[in-house]
């Protein structure tokens, strides 16, 4: 039978591209129950039985490398973190909590601040040169004078990714002057809130002209710490990752344990205060999550 890569997912009906062709596909029942091991996703390989030249079923999802809960997408190489640095300013809280998640997910995040020409290159510096230390790449990037946006092609290319972040950042205008003919939906910012509106309502892979695919997405609908232990979220911190094993303790949670390589590095100034002070509050939310949905 036929493989091919699920492109898009809407009304109970899977969109499977395959050499040029794309098939409207329905999932075999056992898919559908609520103990299967898998439900299909946008991203995944699938192998479908083709029953005329534009419908099939699908029969058997493949292995993944990783997968998103929100939004819903398998196999993706890489989560492009769109973060505006005026209207709405720059939210280092809201991007250490997109990069816990990322990790989580075993998925590389490459940075992309928009709106680069709206402040100071000292702003700008900074935050790259924060993020570049703990080993992500940070791309500033500027739609007014095309600032960054070969560079964002250029990590694009033969990858699949996931835009994500801050609503209102221009993440499709970014989109659409990176590769023009390429038509997402772009939502205005609303003054009031300091929020774009949502508009896209269903995940979708975009095939790009150079190769890779970009990821039509609803965007992260919830950052809750969903499925992560305490030592998970620790562990999605990429610089408290680095110095784990140098602990005295393995499972070093990094708060009150003695010995501890990441509050010594802490103390060198080796680690960003701000990044310890999200990883402490990120905790106190995980810890609510957990109360909220003990069973009982």
């Amino acid at each position: 039978m036929p493989e091919g890569r699920i492109v898009k997912a809407l009304s109970g009906f899977y969109y499977v591209a395959d050499e040029g062709r794309i098939y409207s596909c329905r999932a075999r029942g056992l898919f559908k129950k609520k103990d299967a091991k898998v439900n299909p996703l946008v991203g995944d390989w699938v192998v479908y039985d083709a029953i005329n030249e534009e419908e099939g079923y699908i029969m058997e999802v493949g292995e993944r490398t990783n997968e998103l809960v929100r939004p819903p997408i398998s196999n993706v190489d890489q989560a492009v973190l769109v973060f505006s640095m005026y209207k709405p300013m720059f939210s280092p809280l809201l991007l250490d909590k997109f990069l816990t998640h990322t990790e989580h997910a075993g998925i590389d995040s490459v940075i992309v601040l928009s709106k680069a020409d709206q402040v100071s290159e000292e702003e700008v510096t900074e935050i790259v040169e924060k993020y570049e230390a703990i080993g992500y790449s940070v791309i500033p990037t500027s739609t007014a004078d095309e600032r960054g946006v070969e560079e964002v092609r250029e990590i694009l290319r033969d990858r699949i990714s996931v835009f994500a972040g801050q609503s209102g950042v221009g993440k499709s205008s970014l989109i659409n002057m990176l590769f023009p003919g390429v038509s997402l939906q772009t939502g205005d910012v609303s003054q009031k809130l300091g929020r774009g509106k949502h508009t896209t309502r269903h995940v979708e892979l975009i095939p790009l002209a150079g190769g890779g695919y970009v990821a039509d997405t609803p965007g992260f609908s919830s950052l809750e710490f969903i499925d992560f232990s305490e030592l998970d979220l620790a562990e999605s911190f990429r610089d408290f990752a680095d110095r784990s094993s140098e602990c005295k303790f393995r499972g070093c949670l990094h708060v009150s344990e003695p010995a501890c390589a990441v509050q010594a590095a802490l103390e060198a100034g080796e680690i960003s205060e701000q990044r310890y002070e999200h990883y402490k509050q990120f905790r106190e939310e995980l810890k609510e999550y957990q109360r909220r949905n003990k069973p009982w």
